[in-house]
C-alpha cells in the first residue's frame, strides 16, 4: 500500500503534495505539526513520512527525533522537504538524526517523485554507514541541535519581520488604493450626475448600472420606475414619449443586438422637444464587452436658434432684394405718377382723359404702397414720425380703405370723441390698418363686417404683467375686429412670423402681419390678438399717446403750389423715363432744366452753364464715377452755397450714412407728386443754403 503522511503548517504546501503524490497514486494524509502527525502515525503507520522543518507546536527536528526512537515507527522512510535551508548544518543535523532523504524546496516533480521512491527502496535494506560528516556522540548533537532551531527561530522571526513588514505595507498600499478608487468612483459619480446631459449605463444583461438625475428630468421618469433598475421598462416608457415609439424601441433593439454599432441621431418628443441621442459599446483595454452608455441632450433652443439664425439670412437676403427692386420700382412709380400728372395738366383735358390719370394716379398709389410694404418688412425703409391725431388719420384712409375692401364688406368705424394724440409716420399707420383689413376680409370670403374703433387706454402695472411686450402709461388702441373665421389655436402662435400664411399660393405673401408687428416694433407698441374659431378675430394696436395738440397744417392745393421764376435747375437722374418726366414737370413749373443722366454728364454741363445754375436735384445712388453725394460735394467745392435737394428710391440710411438728411428740407424720395415736388423746390430755392 502507497500510503504517505505529510507534515507542513502552510497550505499551498500540502495542496501541492496531495496533486502531486495523489496523481501518482500514493494515498495522502497530513499534519500540520509533528505532534499531530506522531498521533496519526502511531495510530496507522505510513508507508512513508515527508516533513517540513520549522512548524509550530513541534518542529521537524524533534518529529525526526521521536520517530527513529519509536522501534514501531523506525524503519519507515522519513524525508525531510524544506525551504528553510540556508547552511549545510541543517542537512548534516538531519542525516544524523536519522533522516532518510533531505529535499530543498523548490523540486522538480520528477527529481522529487525519483527521490521518494529511491528512498523507498532502500527501506528495509541494511543501513548504510554515517556519512563522515554524521555527528558523533549525543552531547555533540544535543548541541548542533539547539543551535540550529535557534538559528532556524531567529531566521524564520526575521522572516516573518520582513513579511510583516511587506504585509503592512502592502496593507497600506491597498488602504491607499482602495481610498484612491471611492475617491475616483465618487469624483466619477458627481461628475456623471452633474452632466448637463442625461446618462444610462446598461450591462451586457440589460440591466441598469447608473443613471444621472438629468437623465430623469429629460425623459420625465416617475421615481417608481427610476428606481426599479429595469432597462425594458424604461425604454417602453421613453418611447411613448416620443413621436415615433416603434422607431425608437427598434433602434434600441438594433443596438443591443450589434455590440460594436455606435448610434447619433434626434429624437422628437411629444411636448415637441428635441433629443440628441449618442450611444456606443463599453469594453475594456482587452476588448471585453461590459455594455452600453447611451447620452441625452435637449437640444431644443439650439435647433430654434438655428431656425432663427437661418431666418435671418434669409430675411437679409429679402432686404437686399427689396432694396434694390424698390430703387428701380420707385422710379417706375416716379414716372408713372409724373406722367399721370402731365396727362391731367394738359390743355383742356377730356372727361376719359381725367379718369385715366385718376385710375393711372390710383394703381401707382398701390405700387408706393406694396413698395413702402417691402421696405418697412425689411427695414430700409426710414421712419418719417409727426404728430397726428388718429381719428383724423383713419378717417383720411377710410376711403382707399373701402375701395380696397369691395362691396361685400361692410366697414363700422366706432370712434372714441377724445382727441387720440399720438406721434407716429401715417403711411405706416395706414399700412397697419390695410394689412389688417386685408386679413380680415380674406377672412370672410362670403362677406362679413369689419368694426374699425379707437380708444385711450391707461395700463397699469397688473394689466402690463399679462403682456411682456407691453408696459405702464397712456396709449391709444386701434382695434379692428372681424366676423370671419377665426385662427385656429395652432396656427395663433406664428401669425406674426415672416412668409407664414395660411392662404392658397399667390394669395398671400405672409409679410402682412410681419409689417405690421415690425412697424409696432418702430413705434414702441404691441399688438393683442383674441380669436374664436367660427366667430371672428380682433387685433387691438396699443401706441404709446401723447397728451399735447398736434402739429396741423392746412393742405395747399395743386392749383396754387408755387410756382418758377425762370431759375436754372441742373437734374440728375440716371432714369432716363424719370429724367424726361421730371423735366417736362419742371419746365411746366416755370423752371429752366439742365439734365443729366450721371456724374460725369452733370460735371460737363456744369462746366458749359455753371454761372446761371441756381439749383442741383440729383439722385443719391447713380451708375458711374460719381454718387450724387460725391457730385454734390465736388460742386458746392467750387460754388460754396449751392443748394442741393436729393432723391432717392432706396434706403437713404444706406445710402448717405455721413449726411444730414431731411425729408421735404434737402430730400425728396420717391415717388413724388408734383406738388411736393414744387414746394420743396420753391422752399430751397427761397431759403437757406443748408
Amino acid at each position: 500500500m502507497n500510503r504517505i503522511l505529510i507534515v507542513d503548517d502552510h497550505e499551498d504546501n500540502l495542496y501541492y503534495l496531495q496533486a502531486l503524490l495523489g496523481g501518482h497514486g500514493y494515498v495522502v494524509e497530513t499534519a500540520r505539526h509533528g505532534a499531530e502527525a506522531l498521533v496519526k502515525a502511531r495510530q496507522a503507520p505510513p508507508d512513508a513520512i515527508i516533513s517540513d522543518l520549522l512548524m509550530p507546536v513541534m518542529d521537524g527536528y524533534t518529529l525526526l527525533r521521536l520517530w527513529k526512537a519509536d522501534e514501531r515507527l523506525k524503519p519507515i522512510p522519513f524525508l525531510v522537504y524544506t525551504a528553510t535551508y540556508t547552511k549545510p548544518e541543517d542537512e548534516r543535523l538531519a542525516l544524523s538524526l536519522g533522516a532518510d532523504a533531505f529535499i530543498l524546496k523548490p523540486s522538480e516533480p520528477e527529481d522529487f517523485l525519483s527521490r521518494l521512491q529511491a528512498v523507498r527502496e532502500q527501506a528495509g535494506r541494511p543501513p548504510a554507514r554515517p556519512p563522515q560528516s554524521a555527528i558523533g556522540d549525543e552531547k555533540e548533537l544535543l548541541t548542533v541541535y539547539s543551535e540550529t532551531l535557534i538559528r532556524k527561530l531567529e531566521e524564520k522571526s526575521l522572516q516573518l519581520q520582513e513579511a510583516n513588514t511587506m504585509l503592512r505595507e502592502d496593507i497600506t498600499r491597498r488602504q491607499q488604493m482602495e481610498e484612491e478608487l471611492r475617491w475616483k468612483t465618487a469624483f466619477l459619480e458627481a461628475q456623471v450626475d452633474s452632466s448637463p446631459d442625461g446618462i444610462l449605463v446598461v450591462d451586457a444583461a440589460g440591466k441598469v448600472i447608473q443613471k444621472n438625475r438629468r437623465l430623469l428630468d429629460l425623459w420625465q421618469l416617475p421615481p417608481e420606475l427610476a428606481a426599479n433598475g429595469n432597462h425594458r421598462e424604461q425604454m417602453e416608457f421613453a418611447a411613448n414619449r416620443t413621436k415615433h415609439p416603434k422607431e425608437y424601441l427598434d433602434q434600441v433593439a438594433t443596438l443591443t443586438a450589434h455590440q460594436d454599432e455606435v448610434s447619433h441621431d434626434e429624437i422628437e418628443l411629444v411636448d415637441d422637444r428635441i433629443l440628441d441621442r449618442y450611444s456606443s459599446p463599453v469594453r475594456d483595454q482587452a476588448g471585453r464587452y461590459y455594455g452600453r452608455i447611451w447620452t441625452f441632450r435637449d437640444i431644443t433652443q439650439q435647433r430654434k436658434l438655428e431656425q432663427q439664425y437661418r431666418q435671418a439670412q434669409k430675411m437679409e437676403a429679402f432686404g437686399q432684394l427689396a432694396g434694390g427692386v424698390a430703387h428701380d420700382f420707385n422710379n417706375i412709380l416716379a414716372v408713372i405718377q409724373l406722367q399721370a400728372e402731365l396727362l391731367r395738366s394738359d390743355t383742356q383735358p377730356t372727361p376719359q382723359q381725367i379718369e385715366c390719370a385718376s385710375e393711372i394716379e390710383h394703381a401707382a398709389y398701390r405700387g408706393t404702397n406694396l413698395t413702402r410694404q417691402l421696405l418697412l418688412f425689411s427695414r430700409k425703409q426710414n421712419m418719417q414720425p409727426r404728430n397726428l391725431n388718429l381719428k383724423e388719420t383713419v378717417q383720411d384712409f377710410s376711403k382707399i380703405l373701402s375701395r380696397t375692401l369691395g362691396e361685400h364688406i361692410q366697414l363700422e368705424f366706432q370712434f372714441d370723441e377724445r382727441p387720440l394724440l399720438l406721434r407716429a409716420d401715417p403711411g405706416m399707420i395706414d399700412q397697419i390698418l390695410l394689412n389688417l383689413a386685408v386679413n380680415a376680409r380674406d377672412a370672410m370670403p362670403n362677406g362679413g363686417r369689419i368694426t374699425i374703433a379707437t380708444s385711450t387706454v391707461e395700463i397699469d402695472v397688473a394689466v402690463a404683467a399679462q403682456n411682456p411686450q407691453a408696459r405702464c402709461g397712456h396709449f391709444v388702441c386701434l382695434s379692428v375686429t372681424d366676423t370671419g373665421t377665426g385662427i385656429s389655436p395652432e396656427v395663433l402662435p406664428r401669425i406674426f412670423e415672416p412668409f407664414f400664411t395660411t392662404k392658397e399660393i399667390g394669395k398671400g405673401t405672409g409679410l402682412g402681419l410681419a409689417t405690421v408687428f415690425g412697424i409696432l416694433q418702430q413705434h414702441k407698441g404691441w399688438v393683442n390678438v383674441d380669436s374664436e374659431v367660427g366667430r371672428g378675430t380682433t387685433f387691438q394696436i396699443y401706441l404709446p399717446r401723447l397728451l399735447a395738440n398736434p402739429e396741423t397744417k392746412p393742405a395747399t392745393p395743386l392749383a396754387d403750389e408755387p410756382r418758377g421764376n425762370g431759375e436754372t435747375i441742373l437734374f440728375v437722374e440716371d432714369d432716363a423715363s424719370l429724367c424726361r418726366s421730371v423735366r417736362a414737370i419742371l419746365q411746366r413749373l416755370g423752371y429752366q432744366v439742365l439734365a443729366a443722366g450721371n456724374g460725369d454728364e452733370a460735371l460737363q454741363r456744369w462746366e458749359q452753364h455753371h454761372s446761371c445754375i441756381d439749383l442741383l436735384i440729383t439722385d443719391l445712388v447713380m451708375p458711374g464715377n460719381f454718387s450724387g453725394r460725391e457730385l454734390a460735394k465736388r460742386l458746392s467745392t467750387e460754388r460754396p452755397g449751392l443748394k442741393v435737394i436729393f432723391t432717392s428710391g432706396y434706403c437713404t440710411e444706406a445710402a448717405a450714412k455721413d449726411m444730414v438728411l431731411k425729408e421735404s428740407v434737402n430730400l425728396i424720395t420717391k415717388p413724388y407728386d408734383v406738388g411736393k415736388l414744387a414746394r420743396i423746390i420753391r422752399a430751397r430755392l427761397d431759403g437757406s443754403p443748408k
